[in-house]
């Protein structure tokens, strides 16, 4: 006997109920812009106004094939969790592969109905209806739902509304789909722009690209355009003064004078007036008024390095410049006023100094209101090799010499050495390098001796007079191959060998030559 026709009443009452559900259905997808929020009261209302049961949406996996049950209704979150399947397995595997809808009316008499949820004998007696949630063409999952078995009910209805359902989704999830593509693609272009324009203002006086000196440029953009007091920290030798330069020449004082005072250099006797400045008579030798570093840099920039240096006698005066923006000459009476923006740099502990009483405390906060620590060489070790070629071509050019690039044996020392001198140290070992190097390439033997020795470059090679003449051997056919980009027949005729000696050393070193191309 087959499904009996629905009265005008019955009928009347079903499309009310369903377009109540489609209206409710619209505003929870309408509440948020995360499907994962909105998905599980949708399964919800299907419940509750059509008695639909063990509602789920699965969703697949473009990149693994896996097709998981994203929200569901009804089911346990163990019975979720079984709930996984492939492309064309099962029920909802047939229907997201071929993107074609599907009815079971009796899923005890279904042999395709996989039952993964484990839902038990609550199931057995029920129909069970599965629709494609499309993107177009995609397939990007599935909305399915049970119902108890009644020869009744008519499921080509619930299939029809479950395909509106379905619909919606669809929409709703290609929504968020292209808000999330263009949200990422603004996100991807915001970053683009601020790496160019990071890279735009990186200071052209600094080489590096490590993490740590990037942080340093960061921080030089943040700091430039104000006219903040600047504390510069870092070992000697780490570039504190070219940091300074960067700070200046890419602040709105740029075209204004840009003073150094090197604090540690200038005795005490005479630092006062190398600052202040005098007037005439106002000590032996003071044979006319002569302008202090002050009131040079007024308008610009004043730089203090070693500012630790300072005597407390003349920190008291300082303090006072940054205070009030005024101060007296030595010896003079009149009260001068200077726009200055102060960058002071140390190697020392200035909070150590400070609670050892050897260093004022308010000139210490006063100065130190955004510092910058310039990291030393053996922290940032990717940047070595850019200085050292920085630094090769300066001292070549200077010296007049074809040096094109550094061995490989050589990079190694470089790289080993923990610099206690810094850039400055890795700069003066290149500068020597270039002056005693009589071919085109700098070998190991070109560096100074504190980088030649095992003990203090931890470069050191032990072994048999084989092992090292391999060892040399290698570095050759390496250096070779590098010149010409992994051409094995013109790397031999660049060492006046045959093709088939590299090709035999190539090989018994282990070396690669496509890396070189």
């Amino acid at each position: 006997m087959g499904p009996m026709k629905r009265t005008a009443s019955e009928s009347d009452l079903r499309a009310l109920r369903e377009l109540t559900l489609l209206h409710e259905i619209s505003g929870i997808l309408d509440r948020s812009l995360d499907i994962r929020d909105v998905v599980s009261p949708v399964l919800k209302a299907l419940a509750d106004h059509m008695a639909m049961r063990h509602g789920t949406i699965t969703l697949l996996n473009r990149k693994t094939g896996d097709i998981l049950i994203e929200a569901a209704h009804g089911l346990s979150k163990e019975q979720i969790r079984r709930g996984r399947y492939r492309l064309g397995e099962g029920v909802t595997g047939e229907v997201i592969l071929t993107g074609k809808p599907a009815v079971v009316p009796r899923i005890s008499e279904s042999p395709v109905f996989l039952n993964r949820t484990h839902v038990g004998k609550q199931r057995e007696d029920a129909s069970f209806i599965c629709v494609p949630i499309k993107i177009g063409k995609e397939c990007i999952g599935a909305l399915s739902a049970d119902r108890l078995f009644d020869p009744d009910i008519l499921l080509d209805e619930d299939l029809r509304l479950l395909s509106i359902v379905a619909s919606m989704i669809a929409q709703a999830v290609k929504l968020r789909r292209m808000a999330q593509e263009e949200r990422e693609r603004l996100e991807a272009e915001n970053e683009r722009l601020r790496l160019e324009l990071r890279d735009r203002f990186r200071p052209s006086n600094i080489i590096g690209n490590s993490r740590e000196i990037r942080l340093v440029y960061d921080q030089i953009a943040q700091v430039g355009r104000t006219a903040t007091s600047i504390l510069i920290v870092g070992e000697s030798g780490t570039g504190k003064e070219l940091v300074a330069n960067a700070i200046h020449y890419n602040s709105d004082r740029a075209s204004q004078p840009f003073i150094k005072v090197h604090c540690a250099a200038l005795p005490e006797t005479v630092i006062e007036s190398e600052l202040f400045g005098h007037e005439k008579g106002a000590f032996t030798g003071a044979v006319s008024a002569r302008k202090g570093r002050f009131e040079l840099a007024d308008g610009g920039t004043l730089f203090l390095d070693e500012v630790a240096d300072i005597p407390a006698s003349i920190q008291v005066k300082l303090l006072r410049v940054l205070q009030e923006r005024e101060f007296e000459r030595l010896g003079g009476t009149q009260t001068l006023k200077v726009n200055v923006r102060l960058i002071c740099a140390t190697n020392q502990d200035l909070q150590q100094l400070t609670d050892r009483k050897k260093f004022r405390e308010d000139l210490y906060y006063r100065i130190n209101v955004f510092p910058i620590f310039v990291p030393p060489l053996r922290n940032r070790k990717t940047d070595i090799v850019l200085l050292a070629d920085h630094f090769l071509e300066k001292y070549a050019r200077a010296a007049g010499k074809a040096i094109k690039r550094i061995s490989s044996a050589a990079i190694d020392m470089l790289m080993s050495y923990h610099w206690p001198g810094n850039v400055r140290e890795l700069e003066n070992c290149l500068e020597r390098a270039v002056l005693v190097a009589a071919e085109d390439v700098i070998y190991p033997h070109h560096l100074p001796p504190t980088l030649q020795t095992a003990e203090a470059s931890g470069t050191g090679v032990s072994g048999t007079l084989e092992e090292l003449v391999q060892a040399y051997e290698k570095d050759i056919v390496q250096d070779a191959l590098k010149s010409t980009r992994g051409n094995m027949a013109a790397a031999a005729r660049m060492l006046s060998t045959t093709e088939r000696i590299i090709r035999y050393k190539v090989r018994n070193s282990r070396i690669d030559p496509k890396k070189y191309r």
